[in-house]
């Protein structure tokens, strides 16, 4: 599914693994089960008889309010996208979904967009029209049922939708000419009807909007997904180049440390390195591409340990110190006579 100029369209090729209509349908059944179930009830909570008889002599309203009709055709669009987003597929009067793309069919007929909008919101509609002459609400029922004449006059379902109405007015009509005052019990039955229908009618449009909005959000979390999968390979490469910049380092420094050992052959009490592992290149210079030097003072016991290390000096400041003292640390000398104090420079660059 995607968005077409404010208006919800369904590409061809996507009718069957994307296009959520028969799994909404599917998921309102159920809902329109459960509110059959309490037909039974129904009778009972019928309102006063001079209202029920206005309802079932009320003409049918018209499909399109007056105010929706004014509205121009960029308005309507706006106005069908928020009312889909905020699940107001059908309902409430001249505020849904439905409502405006049948007024914007009206501007503009040939677009196939609304018309494929409009086909998708009949079956939701259908089933709250029968939800509506289940609970005797006639009024809402003939809402419905202008919007979906109007959306297709040819409907099949439109004949029995018409039949169900008149017949559910005339079974209500014998019911209110037998019944008698009612009291302030009936009244607040009454109340809790409306108050069902409202929280029916809630329930069903959240359903279907939910499960609109299920492919949006599994779309949303593959790209997530795919994004995290790339940063992790970045990642990866970054540790596997530091990695290999830290072993040549080592190797230079073994190698720039061969000549002091060959002089300290000799027997004198010269410093010969033993081991001499390169400092850490700090990963936010590394991503930085800073590099810099730092000068190390150390003095080596005579077990051929560093017993102290300490920065003499830094370029730049503060970067590149407490790897460098670290890896000084962990150098090893051949034994000596006597603590010997040396100094070293460290060298970092991101491009070795």
């Amino acid at each position: 599914m995607r968005r077409n100029g404010g208006v919800v369209k369904m590409s061809k090729s996507n009718k069957v693994s994307r296009r959520p209509d028969m799994r909404l349908v599917a998921g309102v059944m159920l809902v329109c089960a459960i509110a059959a179930c309490k037909k039974d009830t129904t009778a009972e909570q019928a309102g006063p008889a001079a209202q029920q008889q206005a309802a079932a002599v009320a003409p049918p309203p018209v499909a399109v309010s007056a105010e929706v009709a004014a509205m121009s055709a960029d308005q309507l669009r706006e106005a069908a996208s928020a009312a889909l987003r905020e699940q107001r597929l059908y309902a409430p009067a001249g505020n849904n979904a439905m409502e405006y793309y049948l007024a914007l069919r009206d501007k503009a007929p040939s677009d196939p967009a609304v018309s494929s909008a409009l086909t998708d919101l009949m079956p939701y509609t259908l089933i709250a029209t029968e939800q509506s002459i289940t609970r005797d609400d006639f009024s809402e029922a003939q809402r419905l049922y202008a919007l979906m004449e109007k959306t297709d006059p040819k409907a099949p379902a439109l004949p029995r939708l018409k039949q169900s109405i008149a017949d559910a007015q005339s079974s209500l009509a014998q019911r209110s000419a037998d019944a008698v005052a009612k009291t302030e019990e009936d009244a607040k039955k009454q109340a809790d009807l409306e108050k069902q229908r409202l929280a029916d009618q809630q329930k069903a449009q959240q359903l279907a909007a939910q499960q609109l909005a299920t492919q949006q959000a599994a779309d949303a979390k593959a790209a997530a997904d795919k994004a995290a999968a790339d940063k992790a390979a970045a990642d990866k490469a970054a540790a596997d180049k530091a990695a290999a910049d830290r072993a040549a380092a080592q190797r230079s420094a073994q190698q720039q440390s061969a000549p002091a050992q060959a002089a300290a052959a000799s027997g004198s009490n010269e410093l010969r390195a033993i081991s001499t592992p390169a400092p850490r290149y700090p990963p936010d210079a590394y991503r930085d591409g800073t590099a810099g030097e730092v000068q190390v003072e150390f003095t080596v016991g005579t077990d051929g340990s560093v017993t102290s290390a300490r920065v003499v000096r830094a370029n730049p400041p503060r970067v590149f110190d407490r790897e460098a003292v670290a890896a000084v640390k962990r150098w090893r000398f051949q034994p000596v006579s006597s603590p010997v104090t040396s100094r070293r420079t460290i060298g970092f660059n991101p491009g070795n």
